[in-house]
């Protein structure tokens, strides 16, 4: 009878550098191609949040525009007209949100009994007109 030896397995082989590399260029590429498929997708929704921050920012400032006219309109409907000579003349905003106004300008109009304020923005974006009748 023939004995045989207890199995004894073999130490494993270290790899071989060759493809110890292939294996860490093919991870480098994966992950420069899922880079690239993010910042494909990213790009859309960036542009997107640029376009809504503009629109917010001038919504913001027409609101601001809104109000200043509007309570400067309430002041001079209850008798501070009579301050101002007939005709069209600047008119300085108060207030402390008008700080927040981008550049511009007011004008008061006076023509008999009506009395008409405007502010209009120097570069873009609407003005605001409040006209009205005194008493």
């Amino acid at each position: 009878m023939v004995t045989r030896a207890p199995f004894t397995p073999s130490p494993p082989r270290p790899r071989s550098g060759a493809r110890r590399n292939r294996q860490r260029g093919s991870l480098i590429a994966e992950a420069l191609v899922a880079i690239g498929i993010f910042s494909i997708a990213a790009l859309p929704l960036m542009s997107s949040i640029v376009f809504v921050q503009k629109h917010l920012r001038g919504s913001y400032q027409h609101a601001v525009a809104m109000e200043a006219v509007d309570g400067e309109m309430e002041i001079l409907l209850a008798g501070e007209w009579r301050e101002f000579q007939p005709g069209t003349q600047p008119y300085e905003l108060h207030g402390d949100a008008v700080k927040n106004l981008p550049p511009g300008h007011a004008e008061l109009t006076i023509n008999g009994r009506h009395v008409r304020l405007e502010w209009t923005p120097d570069r873009h974006g609407g003005k605001v007109v409040r006209e009205a009748d005194v008493r």
